[in-house]
């Protein structure tokens, strides 16, 4: 049976590159009908902590990448690395080492003055040396001192590195603690991982992992390394791009299977095709069809599909994001007004969850003041009679619908002998705010009777109190 894992370590947020390999994992899985593991490798004690577990597991529940094992906690499984130590040890194909981190660091830098690649020199392999009380020892693995290991990588092809490139790496600290790649070794061959996929800054430690699983006559998995999420500048992702945390951009207002359909073209792709359900993306994955190169995470392009989902979406599926957006805000806002009919207006000209409800702001609270630059095209002294005009006629209407509030505007159009910008957009600026809103006659039924004749007076006394006549 296929198995996959991501395995993040808890020291921060999921961020995006995170669950891009999270992401391809589960697709990998789901397609193969096999079984997706979540591992949180914790070692890291110092960094690790139960904030940042709960950050992956909520980012992970979000996006919706349901494991089918786990979460395993590598800190619970201590004993179990100590014991494939000892294992290791007893076979000869690890060592106990005394090397003090003075004489390491004079021997790095001799290797340095010399030219030569910073390793270890195998100064206690052959020693024989055993565990003495207050006597500070690590573990090391005796890496084969000749041959080469290779593996073919589903991204990146055939490697092979030669065994004298790897030095004899630490596998147990000073202190007791097992190391990452003794760890991950010991998990994979544990859950008995077939793929592993993860990012191409683990292409280095993979030759040493498949040594130790070859010591250990471990079934060695298939590795597909990715390469990074650049920003739009082609340094690495970071802060300074923008959001990187997942939830950041629930926060902003993002769908899940927007920023999945999103993620899963950073490296992969099928075609010219650019949206896709998750049963397409199952379909037709294969880690064969994997980039090479880095992708570039551009935002704009993210809330290009953001856009296509909140517009092709369920209506109420974007009104219950939407009434969920407004409670998170405390805005208070009448039952009985038709917020469906405000949202479907609203969502087929904004990006986010968090733009639409911006949009409708209006709608349900008083703006404190007008745009700045809205205001200063559209109420201007021009716009007074048209604007007392239809305060006069609005009071008068008795049917408050959109067609009747058209036939008001089309009879000022008339009797002003004005165009419809004239009267249009100085309306919408006088009961939004601003400049942008869906047509003005449905604009202004939304909004209400009441709540419009009042924002057309406060509007004409702006202009007679700050427009020269």
């Amino acid at each position: 049976m296929i198995k996959t894992r991501f395995a993040p370590s808890p020291t921060g947020v999921l961020h995006v590159g995170g669950a891009r390999t999270a992401l391809f994992c589960w697709l990998y899985t789901r397609k193969m009908e096999g079984s997706f593991v979540l591992r949180i490798e914790d070692t890291d004690l110092e960094r690790s902590t139960p904030e940042s577990v709960q950050a992956i597991l909520d980012g992970m529940a979000w996006l919706g990448l349901d494991y089918d094992e786990g979460p395993f906690f590598q800190t619970k499984r201590f004993d179990r690395y100590h014991q494939v130590i000892d294992q290791l040890i007893e076979q000869g194909d690890a060592y106990y080492c005394e090397c003090s981190k003075q004489r390491l660091d004079a021997l790095r830098e001799q290797q340095m003055a010399a030219k030569q690649k910073p390793r270890y020199d195998g100064c206690c392999r052959d020693l024989g040396l055993r565990p003495e009380a207050g006597k500070p020892m690590v573990v090391r693995f005796r890496n084969p001192p000749d041959g080469a290991v290779g593996f073919e990588d589903h991204v990146k092809g055939w490697i092979e590195v030669s065994n004298t490139e790897l030095d004899d790496l630490i596998i147990k600290r000073s202190d007791g603690s097992p190391t990452y790649n003794l760890s991950v070794v010991v998990d994979d061959m544990d859950m008995e991982i077939t793929h592993v996929l993860r990012g191409d800054d683990h292409v280095n430690n993979t030759p040493r992992q498949i040594n130790i699983l070859l010591a250990l006559k471990a079934p060695v998995p298939e590795y597909a390394h990715v390469p990074m999420i650049l920003g739009d500048d082609g340094k690495r992702l970071s802060k300074r791009h923008g959001a990187v945390g997942v939830m950041e951009y629930f926060d902003a207002g993002y769908l899940p299977q927007a920023l999945l359909n999103y993620l899963v073209r950073l490296g992969w792709s099928y075609g010219d095709q650019e949206i896709f359900s998750q049963q397409e993306m199952i379909d037709n994955f294969s880690l064969d069809a994997l980039n090479r190169s880095p992708s570039s995470f551009n935002t704009e392009k993210l809330n290009w599909i953001n856009q296509q989902y909140l517009m092709s979406l369920p209506l109420d599926e974007v009104l219950t994001l939407v009434r969920q957006r407004l409670d998170r805000l405390a805005v208070d806002y009448d039952p009985q007004l038709d917020l469906a009919a405000i949202v479907d207006l609203y969502r087929q000209r904004v990006a986010t969850v968090n733009q639409l409800v911006d949009s409708i702001d209006y709608c349900f609270q008083e703006f404190e003041s007008y745009d700045e630059k809205a205001a200063g095209k559209a109420l201007k002294a021009s716009a007074l009679e048209p604007l007392q005009r239809a305060h006069a006629l609005f009071g008068e209407l008795e049917n408050w619908d959109s067609s009747s509030i058209h036939g008001v505007i089309e009879s000022i159009i008339e009797e002003l002998q004005i165009g419809m910008g004239k009267i249009g957009q100085p309306l919408r600026v006088a009961v939004t705010g601003g400049s942008f809103s869906p047509p003005i006659d449905q604009t202004i039924e939304l909004v209400g009777r009441q709540r419009s004749i009042a924002r057309i007076e406060r509007a004409i006394d702006f202009i007679s109190a700050n427009v020269p006549s």
